[in-house]
């Protein structure tokens, strides 16, 4: 084998490392009570018996560590899910759990010696119980204050230089043949570490073996190790750097810092593909488009700076433009504030017959919200009632009464009888729903009549018609003219069909529930029970008040369209007022943000340059990292690729076997990841 192919598996390997890294995530782990038990820190592979009847089964476990801010093990909660890929009836499980229960189902199981058999009917099992067992994996934290060891507990609170040190100790492992010999391969755990920290608390922070990212207000911290990967590979320190630790420093005031979370997982390696390892050919076309990749990240960022140099250039002309635009806007805004002036005295007449209308509409926030406090009263009184009555129903409000009331009747007996006589009293209403028309819009007409009245009076008066003049028969004549055309055209209008068409549909609604709530229909429900004829009753009577409250909402909705009418009514000389105002306003803010550009080009001439600037040091840190970065990595395993590979294939082995914590059975497949929470220190 050669030099290149030797150098592609350091390669490989190091790839299989990042992408592990990148792809995993920081859980956040909650939800667990604080007890202590005690641990011990060596950990035997178990091998359980083989069991029969989970050929189609799959484990999935996770492991929840509850531990204390120095990472010393208080609970261990686990979930297991059994994935019956087969539609099993049963599925044989194999577990060291105590206090097992079933969380998603009703499933039930029976133990046979060591095996436990759910009854699973073809569906999946979810349950978790706690353990005692002693884990694969373990952390350590420790805390310096000003290089002095501290604990947790006394560092609350105190101030200075703090270093806080993750140390993770791997147990897990399987004696392999390496070379001949007897080698202890360890489970390859990847252990990620995340938290969040307080900018208020901490300052300067630094992080070895992870990295930070700061919003501002918090920094925070992911972190990665590999326990024991080193080991399993054979390497030395001065081969290549693998971590095995996570520190970070800060300088600190007052310090507080919340919860920890970890997850150890060794699915990494257990989607490296291992049957290209030997071909020297897909090994050297992966250095090819390593290589190549590389490249043209160095070209693209030459060419970034390239780029920017020349928008560097051109920024005169842009400056130059700027200037030309701004001298524009301001012969605009001196031509729209003639234009604004000359509006304004058109525009008196046609306000004061909008402040008559605004008069008559004022009352309509006062009147609507007094309804609905009186609805709210009503309610509260039935939620009452029902709570005494002993029945469990969410709380009642406007917008839910009717459908909790409707799906509490539906779901007692009786229920069709309401039905059959509610669809009879609709049918019946709707056969007069012509005359309910007819009312309805004469009721309205005459709204629509008076507010208009109003108005037209108060414009005679604005010409200098007295009293006793508007008195006069020749005077009112006019006024019924006037009033009846404007009320014609108003009626006509979609605002107020719409209106109408409310009121009748609400009127209809209404006569329904006082239908429903009469003698004749509530005899037809005798034979229901009494809690039904109350809930029906209860019902009908909030219906009632509601037809009335959205009823109000609509009158007072109406009125507020009518005082728009109106004020379209004098909408010309308004418009003409507004336009010459927006057009002014416009102008105005044209110039300004014409003026903010202008004062702003300086800041922009800057930022290109430091954009520039900034373009030039990735260009210069990309080939640094081709130079160091990569070439370092390529010359670790010169002399060692068959080795390399041996040990690869035997970590993957090792990986692969390690299928559950809690116990599993040899004939069933199975993964599982841990979760670590520590506690926070106030």
């Amino acid at each position: 084998m050669n030099n290149t192919s030797k150098k592609v598996i350091s390669l490989l390997l190091c790839a299989s490392l990042i992408t592990g890294t990148i792809g995993s995530g920081i859980y956040y782990i909650a939800s667990a009570q604080n007890e202590s038990s005690a641990f011990s820190e060596n950990v035997t592979i178990k091998k359980e018996k083989k069991k029969k009847g989970s050929e189609n089964a799959e484990k999935n476990e996770t492991v929840y560590v509850l531990s204390g801010a120095d990472g010393n093990v208080q609970k261990i909660i686990v979930s297991d899910w059994l994935k019956n890929t087969a539609f099993a009836q049963n599925i044989t499980d194999s577990s060291a759990l105590s206090d097992i229960e079933n969380v998603k189902g009703d499933e039930d199981y029976t133990v046979d010696n060591d095996s436990i058999i759910w009854n699973a009917d073809g569906q999946d099992i979810y349950y978790r119980g706690s353990s005692y067992e002693e884990l694969p994996v373990g952390i350590k934290i420790s805390y310096k204050l000003d290089g002095e060891e501290i604990s947790p507990e006394s560092l609350a609170g105190k101030s200075g230089k703090v270093t806080v040190r993750f140390d993770y100790t791997n147990y897990s492992y399987e004696m392999k043949k390496i070379d001949g010999k007897d080698e202890k391969i360890f489970v390859p755990f990847a252990m990620l570490t995340g938290m969040i920290l307080d900018n208020n608390v901490f300052r300067n922070v630094e992080v070895v073996n992870g990295k930070l990212i700061n919003d501002g207000m918090r920094s925070v911290v992911a972190g990665v190790a590999f326990p024991e990967l080193k080991n399993s590979l054979g390497l030395d320190k001065k081969d290549i750097e693998i971590p095995e630790y996570i520190e970070i420093t800060a300088d600190v005031t007052d310090f507080k810092m919340g919860m920890t979370a970890t997850i150890a997982t060794n699915e990494i390696f257990n989607e490296i593909d291992m049957d290209n390892l030997d071909s020297e050919s897909n090994i050297t076309d992966s250095v090819s488009e390593l290589s190549d990749a590389m490249k043209k990240l160095e070209d693209g960022s030459s060419a970034l700076y390239d780029g920017l140099c020349e928008l560097l250039e051109k920024s005169g002309e842009l400056v130059k433009g700027i200037d030309q635009l701004s001298d524009g806007s301001k012969k605009l805004l001196d031509g729209t504030k003639s234009l604004s002036n000359g509006a304004s005295e058109l525009q008196t007449g046609a306000d004061q017959l909008n402040d008559g209308l605004q008069t008559i509409v004022k009352n309509n926030d006062s009147l609507n919200g007094g309804a609905k406090q009186v609805f709210d009263t009503l309610l509260a009184t039935a939620n009452s009632q029902i709570d005494a009555a002993g029945l469990d129903i969410p709380t009642l409000t406007i917008d839910n009464y009717g459908t909790v009331l409707d799906s509490t009747i539906s779901s007692l007996d009786n229920t069709n009888v309401y039905n059959q006589a509610l669809s009879t009293v609709t049918e019946a209403v709707n056969a007069q729903k012509n005359y309910i028309w007819t009312q309805v819009e004469t009721a309205v007409r005459q709204q629509v009549y008076a507010q208009v009245k109003e108005v037209v009076i108060r414009q005679m008066k604005s010409t200098g018609i007295t009293d006793e003049m508007l008195q006069s028969d020749e005077i009112q004549k006019q006024i019924t003219v006037l009033c009846e055309k404007n009320t014609n055209e108003q009626m006509e209008s979609s605002e107020i069909k719409s209106t109408v068409n409310e009121q009748v549909e609400l009127q209809i609604q209404k006569v329904i529930a006082e239908n429903m709530a009469s003698d004749e229909v509530q005899g037809k429900l005798a034979t229901a029970s009494e809690g039904i004829q109350s809930l029906i009753s209860l019902k009908s009577q909030l219906d009632s008040y509601n037809e009335f409250y959205t009823g109000l909402l609509t009158y007072t909705d109406g009125v507020s369209q009518a005082a728009d009418g109106a004020s379209k009514l004098s909408g010309g000389v308004s418009s003409v007022k507004s336009g010459a105002d927006q057009l002014n306003k416009g102008a105005g803010e044209l110039n300004s943000g014409i003026k903010k550009m202008q004062d702003a080009t300086p800041e922009l001439i800057d930022g290109i340059k430091k954009l520039r600037d900034g373009s030039l040091q990735l260009s210069d840190g990309l080939k640094e990292f081709d130079e160091k970065g990569i070439s370092k990595i390529i010359n670790v395993f010169d002399d060692n690729f068959g080795t390399l590979t041996e040990r690869m294939k035997a970590i993957k082995s090792v990986s692969q076997n390690y299928k559950a914590f809690s116990g599993i059975s040899d004939d069933m497949d199975g993964q599982v990841k841990f979760f670590f929470r520590t506690d926070g220190i106030e």
